[in-house]
């Protein structure tokens, strides 16, 4: 049976107040697992540049950090983030501040990507009692000293990359035991960059045509903000699609527990454009010394 992982990321503070309640009642509705990555820090969406997928933002989110006080998510959504965790759907860390992320990370601040991951997996254990487990890194973007992190911290997986399968990280010949477990297909509002004159709905159904037609377990990333608020009610049409092919709708830690770690092939990971997005994300590249 094919298994589609649904990967949520919730980087808004109206994201985790309005969508992350949206889309879990559905994912229960339809018997779907599902895997939330939470940013637990202020929401600063204000002060980030109008790219994708930020103009499908609420426009609330648009004001946070530049002409309003930037809510700090964890706190002022603690009981919202603690349901889903309560409805039995895996959870994991997305960040502390999505924005600063997003913008500094390129700048190889190894004190500062470390503070905003610890702080992060803190706010993490005081809302859930326990560590986390998985990370999933804003925007697919992350360097070497990240990656590191996510085996410093002892994680189960990570998801911050695009790819086809899970594998082992290599970046310029480093090894990262923590196994990879990637986007393996395009998100709806790349589809929607890439084909203009498509509709919400018809950018949807391509995620699902493409899930079908390309062999193998997939991962599709949702965004809170997107499928839970904006295009409220695409979900659900893409996960009674899903049902209705006869695939298995499942969390990240459902392929994670498949896995063997010593037989999990290794890959240099790639700096690359993506298709429908700024700017290069973190991607899964040639097997590492491999003929």
């Amino acid at each position: 049976m094919k298994r589609i992982a649904l990967k949520i990321d919730v980087d808004t503070y109206p994201g985790a107040r309005y969508g992350v309640p949206a889309l879990s009642d559905q994912l229960l509705r339809q018997q779907a697992d599902a895997t939330f990555f939470f940013t637990l820090g202020p929401d600063y969406s204000g002060c980030e540049n109008r790219q994708s997928p930020s103009r499908y933002y609420p426009f609330q989110s648009r004001l946070y950090g530049r002409y309003w006080p930037a809510p700090e998510i964890g706190k002022a959504c603690a009981e919202v983030l603690r349901g889903v965790a309560a409805a039995g759907f895996e959870t994991g860390v997305h960040g502390w501040n999505r924005v600063f992320w997003e913008r500094k990370i390129g700048q190889d601040d190894v004190q500062w990507a470390e503070n905003d991951l610890f702080r992060a997996c803190a706010r993490y254990a005081e809302l859930f009692s326990n560590k986390p487990q998985a990370h999933a890194a804003p925007g697919w973007l992350t360097r070497r000293h990240t990656l590191r992190l996510t085996q410093r911290l002892g994680l189960s997986y990570a998801s911050d990359s695009r790819g086809c399968h899970p594998y082992i990280p290599v970046i310029d010949g480093e090894i990262v035991a923590c196994p990879q477990i990637p986007t393996t297909l395009p998100t709806l509002d790349e589809i929607l960059a890439i084909e203009p004159g498509f509709t919400p709905e018809q950018a949807a159904d391509r995620i699902v045509q493409l899930s079908l037609a390309i062999p193998g377990d997939h991962v599709v990333t949702l965004r809170a903000e997107l499928e839970g608020v904006k295009f409220a009610g695409l979900a659900e049409r893409m996960l009674s699609a899903w049902r209705e092919a006869g695939c298995a709708l499942v969390a990240l830690r459902t392929l994670r527990a498949d896995l063997d770690l010593a037989l999990l092939p290794r890959h240099t990971v790639l700096f690359s454009n993506v298709p429908g997005r700024t700017g290069e994300r973190m991607t899964q590249g040639p097997r590492f010394l491999y003929e």
